[in-house]
């Protein structure tokens, strides 16, 4: 990069349908739309030299470069005991001081490469329940676990500000917490995130539940964790799927123009299985004996995509997603979300390919811009 990149923090008071926003952004327009892949880390000391910052992990950005991705998802993790939420633990499968210069590491590495990165410190589960769930129980529990939570995402802030990532997500599926009145636990990390972290901000809320999130004034871009049912059951033709997906991106672009911010996937992505929009965020082996069909899943893809290529507030998306080592294919089974190698691969290269009605008329918040360009906006 020619300069240092920084993100411009400039943002006025408006009076939307939702309710007075406090921090409404500054737009500009012809921003290339979000083209992005989520790389998952390999931080296991089983594995050593192929995770985040690694020779290898170059190798999968250098993949992503020419296949036409702009925007690389980067997820460290952090653990959590139960449901009860009695705090998170910052090291996953490597120490955290590690996995933190990893990260940085892969931060750099992307924007070598011409890439933006976004951040999103994500939450394992280790009783096997969904982080959506969580639930404390008591005031006095709920304020630990928002103390214990506010430390694990700073600390990845610090990170994500040091090595200038584009965008922080200050967490994901976090249904909970962010659809109820526990909400007011989340607004002073948020004020805290803004002081440590000049970036923009977002958050990923699952599919069913975006329209209830209580925190989409407080943020800088609207992200939707996108495993839509495409399909009732087993057999749907792609002109159902089709019409299903048209209905979803009316419903997705109206959340955006509710809050007049951008609205992109934060994830999207189908297996690779037959049905693979019925019931998308299931594996296939919890659906009986599992079977590879990259043809389903490139028409799922193409399917829920192609509407959203017309809609003018649609900021673009993730795919869920490929590993930091592109020659280790042990991370998930040939039926698995990756679309490494498979009809949905090509899929893609051709959607990131076309021009999106989102570039011409979305009204985008400033994105990164050189150093000596501040003083002037």
């Amino acid at each position: 990069m020619s300069a240092r990149l920084l993100l411009a923090a400039i943002f006025v008071t408006a009076s939307l349908d939702a309710g007075a926003a406090p921090h409404v952004p500054t737009f500009r327009r012809e921003v290339p739309a979000i083209r992005g892949m989520t790389i998952g880390p390999i931080e296991s000391g089983c594995h050593p030299g192929v995770g985040y910052g690694s020779h290898a992990f170059e190798a999968t950005l250098d993949e992503l470069a020419r296949s036409g991705v702009n925007w690389v998802s980067l997820t460290p993790f952090g653990r959590v005991g139960t449901l009860e939420g009695r705090g998170v633990d910052p090291t996953f499968e490597a120490p955290h001081a590690r996995n933190r210069d990893d990260l940085g590491r892969a931060i750099d590495q992307a924007h070598a490469r011409g890439l933006r990165v976004l951040v999103v410190p994500h939450l394992w589960v280790e009783s096997g329940d969904w982080r959506a769930q969580i639930d404390p129980k008591s005031e006095e529990g709920w304020r630990v676990w928002a103390a214990s939570y506010e430390r694990y995402v700073l600390a990845w802030a610090a990170v994500a500000e040091e090595h200038h990532a584009e965008m922080l997500a200050i967490g994901v599926e976090l249904r909970s917490w962010v659809t109820t009145e526990r909400v007011a636990l989340m607004r002073p990390l948020l004020h805290r995130i803004r002081r440590a972290y000049r970036g923009m901000l977002t958050y990923s809320a699952n599919w069913d539940d975006a329209s209830d999130t209580l925190i989409w004034n407080d943020v800088d871009m609207i992200g939707i964790n996108a495993f839509y049912p495409l399909a009732d059951g087993p057999g749907a033709t792609r002109a159902a799927m089709l019409e299903r997906a048209r209905g979803i991106a009316r419903d997705v672009t109206a959340l955006g123009a509710r809050y007049r911010k951008p609205v992109y996937f934060a994830e999207m992505g189908y297996t690779t299985r037959p049905d693979p929009a019925w019931k998308p965020w299931e594996w296939p082996e919890d659906l009986g004996h599992p079977t590879v069909d990259e043809g389903a899943q490139a028409t799922a893809t193409q399917a829920l995509l192609t509407p959203f290529l017309a809609e003018r507030g649609f900021a673009g998306f993730f795919v869920w997603r490929v590993y930091a080592d592109p020659d280790d294919v042990s991370q998930e089974p040939a039926f698995g979300f990756s679309p490494r190698g498979k009809h949905a691969e090509r899929v893609l290269r051709q959607l990131w390919k076309r021009r999106w009605a989102g570039e011409r008329h979305a009204r985008w918040p400033s994105l990164a811009v050189e150093t000596d360009e501040i003083s002037s906006l």
